[in-house]
């Protein structure tokens, strides 16, 4: 079993910036890739950005790419996401989530374990 617990979400004005962390405990979870999704209210579930177990690859999903970024930290069981020039659409729950890539075309985290989450706000 793999707990983990998000922290650092909060409210912000837009334009501003955020640090998200994720710190994971358990069962050992270094082979895992970690990654961030987030839920806004009445919208589905949606992929923000993820990390390989090793740190060599990160991916993002387009809405974040160049505002956003994932990180690990050196012991592996911790996950950061750093978040700048946040905009009110990026307004959503955060969850941390341990998994495994797929490597299509276009990579995807299928995730194995969630967070509880971390509540974001950005106002305009």
């Amino acid at each position: 079993q793999v707990q983990l617990v998000e922290s650092g979400g909060g409210l912000v004005h837009a334009g501003g910036s955020l640090r998200l962390s994720c710190a994971a405990s358990g069962r050992t979870f270094s082979n895992y890739d970690m990654g961030w999704f987030r839920q806004a209210p009445g919208k589905e579930r949606q992929f923000v950005a993820a990390i390989t177990w090793g740190g060599g690859s990160t991916y993002y999903a387009d809405s974040v790419k160049g505002r956003f970024t994932i990180s690990r930290g050196n012991a592996k069981n911790t996950v950061y996401l750093q978040m700048n020039s946040l905009q009110p659409e990026d307004t959503a729950l955060y969850y941390c989530t341990a998994g495994t890539t797929l490597w299509g075309r276009v990579p995807s985290l299928a995730p194995g374990y969630w967070g509880q989450g971390t509540q974001v706000t950005v106002s305009s």
